[in-house]
């Protein structure tokens, strides 16, 4: 019975490790690249921007439409009575009624079929330049939405980026938290030991206890700014939160091109190059809100076609037919050519205030296209700091682990001798878990003061060509 049930719980556990590395295989790392490529297709913000985009690109179709000719034709059957009156008519809501006959003594309810149809061309064929102001501020407006999807876009490489680095970051000292914890209690079961052969006082045990409770708290701290990060890279990449496993590249070497400089052009820079554009809208809707004091000169032509089931009737009110085809059937035609201006004396006076309305808005503009630039230079000036200080630690990082694994062994052997108290080897467990962290993090900020010079420069692949 007992090796029926030993052999069963072996069988068991053989089952569970396979499953687990089958499951571990099945996981695929997420690059970087992959995490950048999947935010710049699905996210949101980035998808809407580019329907935007083409609905401008639509809307330049359409201004240089508009100054095509208007032409309408119209056709309608009627039937009705033509009694006729003097007197004003105003067809007030579009429901007057237009009955043209003699006027006779009396009322009468004879009623006929009748016809009209015509055709229209209207063509404002002048107007001061109105039309091309027009196609020229959808056309800005076409280059501002087009550049606002360019900045999104590289703002979301660099929001991912910099989430996937934090992720990345968070892991590993998730990690050294872990180790920080078994070393922790790995020192507790030696003191335990001691304490009960009556070798170091009872108190040693309780400061181990104490050592190992707060390593556990900061493993499950660690932890949870891992949950948090990948949380934040699953919503920037549209991807479901999981355990992410990522490309440990990033924590085993740094770039290899760290370039200090600071005398870049920023005129590129996608987000200057956004409000640039606006500036550019706003002048050119300055332009057509000048046109717009000036007349439209218009060309304007119609043919009518008519037909009556009333013939001769004003000398006769007989001669009239209630056949259909006879009614609608055309039989009298007018044309009529024609040159026209129309032109509100009033409209510059309201147009010159639009005008200075626009001009102030413009001027805000290239305040806000100042700040920017300024703020961008700012940050360029201090990415070279970043990135030198990110090597110094990153040259200092591995002396001090070094120097604090020896001190934490050291301190142990001596320890288990009886030669250290418990303070010195807590002290330097606390100083080991510290020099890991400062390890840890100092390969991920060489590439995150990388990061932050692209984005100070525009140019993301500064970062990207890096791996």
């Amino acid at each position: 019975m007992f090796y029926r049930t030993t052999f069963c719980r072996v069988l068991c556990l053989l089952f569970l490790l396979s499953t687990y590395h089958a499951v571990f295989a099945q996981q695929k790392t997420l690059t970087l690249k992959q995490a950048v490529q999947n935010a710049l297709q699905n996210y949101g913000t980035i998808k809407a921007k580019a329907n935007y985009a083409r609905a401008s690109a639509a809307l330049v179709t359409e201004a240089k439409r508009e100054y095509l000719p208007n032409l309408n034709v119209s056709a309608q059957n009627d039937f009705g009575t033509v009694n006729s009156q003097y007197g004003p008519l105003y067809g007030l809501g579009g429901y007057g009624v237009a009955s043209g006959g003699p006027i006779l003594a009396g009322q009468n309810w004879n009623s006929a079929f009748g016809g009209l149809y015509l055709a229209n061309l209207n063509w404002d064929f002048f107007s001061f330049g109105k039309a091309k102001e027009r196609v020229k501020v959808a056309q800005n407006q076409q280059m501002l939405d087009q550049s606002d999807l360019m900045q999104e876009q590289f703002q979301q490489e660099i929001r991912v980026s910099g989430a996937y680095l934090n992720l990345l970051a968070s892991q590993q000292l998730s990690v050294s938290q872990q180790n920080n914890l078994n070393r922790a209690l790995a020192l507790r079961n030696v003191i335990v030991a001691r304490v009960k052969s009556g070798l170091n006082p009872g108190v040693d045990s309780s400061l181990a206890n104490a050592e190992v409770a707060s390593a556990q708290i900061a493993l499950t701290n660690a932890q949870d700014v891992v949950q948090q990060q990948g949380n934040l890279l699953a919503q920037y990449t549209t991807l479901t939160p999981t355990n992410f496993l990522l490309d440990s590249g990033f924590v085993s070497r740094i770039p290899k091109t760290l370039d200090t400089s600071t005398h870049i052009s920023l005129s590129k820079h996608p987000v200057l190059l956004y409000y640039q554009n606006r500036i550019g809208l706003s002048a050119e809707r300055e332009k057509y809100y000048k046109t717009l004091s000036y007349p439209t000169f218009s060309l304007f032509n119609i043919f009518q076609s008519r037909g009556s089931g009333f013939n001769s009737y004003t000398l006769n009110q007989t001669l009239y037919t209630q056949n259909y085809f006879s009614g609608i059937n055309p039989t009298r035609s007018n044309y009529l050519l024609g040159i026209g201006m129309v032109w509100n004396l009033a409209s510059p006076l309201r147009v010159h205030e639009q005008v200075k309305a626009q001009q102030f808005t413009s001027e805000g503009l290239k305040n806000e296209y100042d700040l920017v630039n300024q703020q961008l230079s700012a940050q360029l000036i201090l990415s070279k700091s970043r990135i030198q200080n990110a090597l110094k630690n990153y040259q200092a990082a591995p002396i001090g682990l070094k120097a604090a694994t020896d001190a934490f062994n050291q301190k142990t052997v001596l320890y288990r001798n009886g030669l250290a108290n418990i303070v010195d080897v807590t002290q330097a467990l606390f100083t080991l878990n510290r020099a890991e962290t400062d390890r840890d993090i100092a390969y991920n900020n060489v590439w995150q003061a990388l990061l932050y010079k692209a984005a100070a420069t525009g140019d993301f692949g500064i970062f990207f060509n890096e791996f």
